[in-house]
């Protein structure tokens, strides 16, 4: 996302540099994200590319092997990130991402608490939409896991408005420093209602949790303990259903389809009502139908706002 250089404002109208991160696009179904070095090459089944070939070139080219092949240049935005990093952990994606951004209110010079950080692709996103004033504060009780995800955040050029941290959420809560700080907390942990009480004292006045589970039973407890302190609590479940839009052939004749349902097309009325034998040929038409592999459930989104009493309680204490 190049944030740590203020002069390219996310635009990626830049050309491409040596050094720079982007993902490789072959086909909609395989990317990969590959770091450029002038010295090097790509070598797959469409042919081998060398990097020096790429320097100089805009992000969104398309750029030819030494057999004629093809793949194009894209620049590492938070959406394609998401499809090419490396899964540590179960990830969220595109649709939940999206739907808790705008829920959580989140815009540029918000600070952000998440735990737990998990391959990173919420993270890349919020650090996204906090930028370039902002701030996203996310911690993670696996220190391996954590190192990996300030490496990716170097490359994808975020680190400017991320700090990892390793720290057990559920266990000791959020550090103090943040108390009253923050515009929003996202959780996603394996018991987020411990991690509540920690949560509402890091909020600001009005300010929301989010919380992801993916098993209901979870979400019934988070629930109970978010009574307490907070309000307005609600709970989604984000499902999208993709497809896939080309040609195809369509016979408008008279008969059955593989359904049973009885095909008829008007010019050929007559034909049928005279006993005529019909003689029309398939038709090349563009349509849509659903993905065979479209991605359903992958968890619960449970929202609430922080009570202002509550907080004001809190203070007190």
């Amino acid at each position: 996302m190049l944030l740590s250089d203020p002069t390219n404002k996310l635009s990626f109208t830049r050309c491409i540099k040596d050094g720079d991160l982007v993902v490789v696009y072959e086909k909609h179904d395989s990317m990969k994200a590959i770091k450029v070095c002038g010295s090097s090459v790509l070598q797959n089944r469409f042919g081998v590319f060398k990097h020096s070939d790429w320097i100089g070139k805009p992000f969104g080219s398309k750029v030819f092997s030494n057999k004629g092949g093809f793949v194009y240049l894209l620049a590492p935005t938070p959406e394609l990130w998401t499809l090419v990093l490396s899964h540590r952990t179960q990830i969220l994606y595109i649709a939940d991402i999206s739907f808790l951004i705008t829920y959580l209110e989140i815009v540029p010079g918000c600070l952000v608490l998440e735990s737990g950080t998990g391959s990173g692709s919420l993270t890349t996103s919020l650090a996204r939409a906090v930028a370039p004033t902002g701030h996203v504060y996310t911690f993670d009780f696996h220190e391996q896991r954590a190192a990996s995800a300030r490496e990716d955040f170097e490359r994808t050029g975020v680190s400017s408005v991320v700090s990892v941290g390793v720290r057990d959420i559920q266990g000791v809560g959020f550090p103090d420093e943040y108390s009253g700080l923050a515009d929003s907390v996202f959780l996603d942990l394996p018991q987020p209602w411990l991690a509540v009480g920690s949560a509402a004292k890091m909020l600001k006045q009005d300010a929301i949790l989010c919380s992801f589970s993916p098993c209901i039973e979870q979400v019934q407890r988070s629930c109970e303990a978010l009574k307490t302190e907070f309000t307005d609590i609600r709970t989604f479940e984000v499902l999208v259903r993709t497809y896939e839009v080309g040609e195809g052939k369509i016979d408008y004749g008279y008969g059955e389809s593989d359904e049973g349902v009885q095909l008829r097309s008007p010019p050929y009325k007559r034909r049928q009502a005279s006993g005529q034998k019909n003689s029309s040929s398939p038709v090349n038409v563009i349509m849509a139908k659903p993905c065979s592999e479209a991605r359903g459930h992958t968890g619960y989104l449970t929202f609430a706002r922080l009570n202002v009493y509550a907080e004001i309680m809190l203070l007190k204490d």
